[in-house]
């Protein structure tokens, strides 16, 4: 019969030993093997399954997560970073068990350089957070996810959002990185130069890696200074199709929004229904237009009106204020939530391709159609400006004929989408959900140098394992 304590380290004296060891440069508050500790940290906010860690350690800087790496590779014990949880693949999900290393008391702002419009933080700071401060000296960190992620779980997963078809993902705007090995030794990539040269982009290798190569304790990002004059507009067409027409035609005639998303019926019902938006009930697309005169901006939007109806918008509003703007983005980004808890008991599978903006409307119209063909109730949005499409679908888990159609669909566009040029993931990841299109995507060659890099940072394998790969 195992004792007390064995019981207390789920059966494990190496994480018993772990547990010794680290109480020796870490304080008890800073390390938890408690029940509730290890739920919370055994899932995400996707549909994976969950699986727990043996501990939780919420490090305080640098040297904490030197000491963690450090220890636990001489162990052979698996470290799996963890921001806000908010990944919707699993990412952060640690796979073997091991440590998981809860950035939430590393999150602070360290120096913001207003003249330069680059700040330096800790990988904890939620998004929402720094821009709140940031928004103080005019300035924003411009990706946008949706969800209040940390800074550090959106380098890692190169996440995007809204406004990526103006600013670009998260990694388009990481000057700098300081990153811990797995052997704890510390390397500093990038620079705060914004045009950089030298060597290899060190900096753009771990960002996306989804901490399988390093796990990240400081970033530099470059900021964009808050726009002086902008105006959402919205159209509703006929079809979904349609929608998707407006949009490579927005930005084949160089319009520029600063934000651009597409939603499909169903979905504008819901949020009529949840956040009594008043939107017409009808495929719509939101968007965003910023300039540096009011002239400017409204002769941009009357372009993209006329435009619209052209192209047989059934209403076009460009009159929207301030604070509705601001309730149609929050809703917009509540989206995804809304549409999980109004499927309770479900399971769901969401798709994040990315095609060239010229495939976009030929993505839209393959989902619809394949829709039709499996008599699926498939929900169609995304982020259009940047030719990102999600489809939603959720089912009875128990539903195997219903299980077969949502892979056989999501592998039908997946295909469609590479075929186009795009990619199997556009902001979300590999994670656990995707691991089957790597070798299409990239072929044998390129996945095994992914493998090499892999072994030569990592060459236990104690990072996130189970992940990309």
């Amino acid at each position: 019969m195992t004792t007390t304590i064995e019981n207390l380290y789920h059966g494990r004296m190496d994480i018993k030993t772990l547990v010794e060891h680290l109480h020796i440069e870490l304080e008890e508050s800073q390390v938890s093997v408690s029940r509730g500790d290890i739920q919370e940290h055994s899932s995400d906010q996707s549909s994976h399954a969950a699986n727990a860690p043996d501990v939780v350690v919420w490090p305080r800087n640098r040297e904490d997560v030197q000491y963690v790496a450090k220890i636990a590779n001489e162990m052979d014990i698996p470290v799996t970073a963890w921001g806000a949880g908010t990944s919707v693949e699993g990412n952060p999900i640690p796979m073997k068990g091991g440590v998981v290393v809860d950035f939430r008391d590393m999150n602070q702002i360290i120096e913001v350089y207003e003249t330069d419009f680059q700040v330096e933080v800790e990988p904890g700071i939620l998004y929402k957070d720094m821009n709140h401060e940031l928004g103080k000296v005019g300035l924003f960190f411009a990706p946008d996810p949706g969800a209040n992620a940390s800074i550090g779980g959106m380098i890692a997963n190169n996440a995007a959002g809204i406004r990526t078809v103006k600013y670009g993902a998260t990694k388009d705007n990481v000057l700098a990185l300081e990153v811990v090995l797995a052997n704890g030794d510390v390397i500093n990539t990038g620079s705060r130069s914004a045009k950089q040269s030298a060597g290899y982009d060190l900096t753009h290798v771990f960002a996306g890696s989804e901490g399988t190569l390093g796990i990240m304790t400081r970033a530099t990002l470059q900021l964009a200074p808050l726009p002086e004059h902008y105006s959402a507009a919205v159209a509703a067409f006929p079809d979904v199709t349609d929608a998707a027409e407006a949009v490579y035609q927005i930005m084949a005639c160089g319009l520029e929004p600063s934000a651009m998303e597409i939603l499909d019926t169903y979905c504008v019902e819901l949020l009529n229904r949840e956040e009594k938006l008043g939107l017409s009930e009808a495929p719509t697309i939101i968007m965003e237009f910023c300039d540096a005169s009011v002239a400017g901006l409204e002769e941009r939007l009357a372009m993209v009106q006329e435009l619209c109806l052209e192209l047989g918008a059934v209403s076009f509003d460009s009159g929207v204020g301030r604070d509705e703007r601001e309730r149609l983005w929050e809703a917009r980004h509540r989206l995804f939530e809304i549409l999980v808890r109004c499927h309770p008991g479900q399971t769901w599978v969401l798709s994040d391709m990315g095609v060239p903006i010229s495939g976009f409307s030929d993505m839209v119209i393959h989902a619809r159609d394949l829709n039709k063909q499996h008599d699926m109730d498939g929900i169609v949005f995304g982020h259009a400006g940047d030719g990102n499409i999600h489809t939603l679908y959720f089912y009875d888990a128990d539903d195997q004929d219903s299980m077969d159609k949502v892979a056989r669909i999501t592998g039908e566009l997946t295909d469609l989408a590479l075929t186009l040029g795009g990619t199997s993931t556009g902001e979300h990841g590999i994670g656990l959900g995707k691991q089957q299109y790597m070798l299409r995507e990239h072929g044998e060659e390129a996945v095994a140098i992914m493998r090499s890099l892999k072994d030569t940072l990592d060459p236990k394998g104690i990072l996130n394992p189970g992940k990309i790969f």
